[in-house]
């Protein structure tokens, strides 16, 4: 098997799925509308999905250490027209890094360091699956939630949703 070939592959899949989830939020969503007090709002939400897929994924493959400051939180879009351009523009820069990589680049060791704390530390393998991939998915669906919440019809992702049938 071509890990390298497979890893593009599922990346591919699943931006294509964020993708279809980031077209479903309305032109007229309330980017600031919470579920619950203790949680994020629907904007922060979609512009963590959208990052995850896009400046988290490129950092991964590009970076050996990211250290992180309060001041590098990107200013969240206010509406989904700006939120998925800045999506593709992200999906655009990631995908020649992806096909860049190399097994020995995989397993390299990468950490994610926050002041005096170690958040993260481990292969860049290990952080693409966990912290790229399953963290993207975790959060695709929690804002599918979001949308079910607010009344919106929710695209299939992995084979067609109840909306779809």
């Amino acid at each position: 098997m071509d890990i390298q070939k497979e890893l593009i592959a599922e990346y591919d899949r699943e931006t294509a799925n964020t993708r279809k989830i980031l077209e479903a939020i309305p032109a007229d969503a309330d980017f600031s509308w919470k579920p619950h007090d203790k949680s994020m709002a629907f904007g922060r939400l979609a512009a963590h999905v959208s990052d995850t897929n896009g400046d988290w994924a490129m950092h991964t493959v590009t970076r050996d250490r990211l250290d992180w400051t309060p001041d590098m939180n990107p200013t969240d879009p206010t509406n989904p027209k700006d939120l998925l351009a800045r999506f593709e523009k992200q999906v655009a820069e990631t995908k020649p890094a992806l096909a860049a990589m190399t097994p020995e680049k995989w397993d390299s060791n990468w950490k994610f360091v926050a002041g005096d704390q170690t958040w993260i530390d481990d292969t860049k393998y290990n952080v693409w699956r966990t912290w790229v991939v399953n963290h993207l998915i975790h959060h695709r669906a929690q804002l599918g939630v979001y949308l079910r919440l607010l009344g919106q019809k929710l695209p299939g992702t992995y084979g067609p949703s109840a909306d779809e049938m």
